[in-house]
């Protein structure tokens, strides 16, 4: 069987990392589009769909967003598995009428996350596992109909609507995209040395587990291809009830 066809929507502002990070961990045929220039695909011919992160909000009123959340609006309608991370989540949770809101605080370096073990998108990791996450927004009301799969102290970070599905973490970080992100944020000196100090070989290992969600992604992708139909016991429609546009 010949590799599913996946759009990658990349967010993160033309970050060399973001495409390398993700042409590494999707085994996959990949067509990417720049969405910060608001370039989205000419169709919706794909076997499946992810959204990257981006320094953006996406509460902010940047014109490149009306035209990627139109497409991403439109292919979710069209039954196109979708799989959305940090930023990415955060976009799939606002196409489908959930919330994302400023937390207030700033959650970066390696964290303990803790999934429900009701997803078969957390197949193979465990329940407690460690992912490097960077994010000031988090989705504060999950879409209409749609189950969390994931959650830490700071923020929801996972959910599933029908064929979407939505991380918060950032199980595609290598080490060296961790230390350029650290160092290009605005934190004090004492915590930004504290989170380069976690970033250890031992540390990647352990949260190299989480790579797991896109291996369980594509499968899901593929069993969508192969049937024509929804897979998995815990599938349901996805619906945009509740969305503003």
């Amino acid at each position: 069987m010949s590799k599913p066809r996946i759009a990658v929507l990349n967010a993160a502002h033309r970050d060399e990392n973001t495409t390398r990070n993700f042409r590494r961990e999707l085994d996959a045929s990949l067509a990417e589009f720049d969405a910060t220039d608001g370039t989205v695909p000419d169709d919706f011919d794909y076997d499946g769909a992810v959204v990257t992160g981006s320094r953006s909000s996406v509460y902010w009123d940047d014109d490149w967003m009306r035209p990627v959340k139109e497409w991403v609006g439109e292919a979710i309608d069209r039954g196109v598995p979708f799989l959305g991370v940090c930023w990415g989540h955060q976009l799939l949770a606002d196409v489908l009428g959930g919330t994302v809101e400023d937390m207030g605080v700033y959650e970066v370096g390696y964290s303990e996350i803790e999934h429900t073990g009701d997803s078969r998108l957390f197949d193979g990791i465990d329940e407690t596992f460690l992912s490097f996450t960077s994010h000031s927004d988090a989705v504060t009301t999950l879409p209409p109909g749609a189950d969390p799969l994931a959650e830490n102290d700071y923020s929801n970070h996972g959910f599933r609507t029908g064929r979407v599905f939505g991380v918060q973490f950032h199980p595609e970080y290598d080490a060296k995209t961790a230390r350029e992100l650290v160092h290009r944020k605005d934190l004090s000196d004492e915590r930004r040395e504290s989170i380069l100090a976690e970033i250890t070989a031992e540390n990647y290992r352990q949260a190299s587990e989480a790579k797991l969600v896109f291996d369980n992604f594509l499968e899901f992708v593929r069993e969508v291809r192969a049937d024509g139909v929804d897979s998995g016991t815990d599938n349901r429609t996805a619906t945009r009830a509740g969305r503003s546009d």
